[in-house]
């Protein structure tokens, strides 16, 4: 399990897609603009970070809404000390 977290953090773009989720809960349909990769890439790396357990997701009528697990946040806890 510890080394999908590697993997998933080891990639810029979903490291700048955790910093940005870890401000609060954000619509998937928001977070192309913020990491400037199309829509269909950050689904990929949204997936990567889920099936690595560092963000949920809920479900809000056609929205797909993220935020920080508890092992997500200690995560980010942990890389901001590096």
């Amino acid at each position: 399990m510890k080394t999908k977290i590697i993997k998933a953090v080891a990639d810029q773009t979903r490291l700048r897609l955790l910093e940005r989720i870890r401000k609060g809960e954000v619509c998937a349909c928001d977070l192309p603009f913020f990491v400037k990769v199309s829509q269909p890439a950050v689904s990929q790396h949204l997936k990567v970070l889920l099936e690595a357990g560092l963000v949920k997701l809920r479900k809000e009528g056609t929205k797909r809404i993220y935020s920080l697990s508890q092992k997500g946040k200690k995560i980010m806890r942990d890389i901001s000390r590096w």
